[in-house]
């Protein structure tokens, strides 16, 4: 069955750094475009990266450019996230999200999430 299995998740002091891992199964992973996601308490889920299916276009929220870095290994049936720089306000549970437009159908598929909490 499809899998989106996260780690890398952690207590990281402010100005730290960490990287999430997102390994995928059950599905053709180099025919979807990877996504991660945050939810912070009380907020809505937003979205923080995205990487074409081939790797070769990535996407930022603003609040992440130049501090974070999505990447991905389609031999492995992984992405990633290195986040560095890390701030009290990127405390939040990260996604990895799945998602492919085929034939005017959406295929989307999430992780369980991997809590991330910045604080010294």
């Amino acid at each position: 069955q499809v899998q989106l299995v996260e780690s890398g998740g952690g207590l990281v002091q402010p100005g730290g750094s960490l990287r999430l891992s997102c390994a995928a199964s059950g599905f053709t992973f180099s025919n979807y475009a990877m996504s991660w996601y945050r939810q912070a308490p009380g907020k809505e889920r937003e979205l923080v990266a995205r990487i074409t299916s081939g790797g070769g276009i990535t996407n930022y929220a603003d609040s992440v450019k130049g501090r974070f870095t999505v990447s991905r290994d389609n031999a492995k049936n992984t992405v990633y996230l290195q986040m560095n720089s890390l701030k009290p306000e990127d405390t939040a549970v990260y996604y990895c999200n799945a998602i492919r437009n085929y034939v005017s159908r959406v295929f989307q598929y999430w992780g369980q999430g991997t809590q991330v909490t910045v604080s010294s």
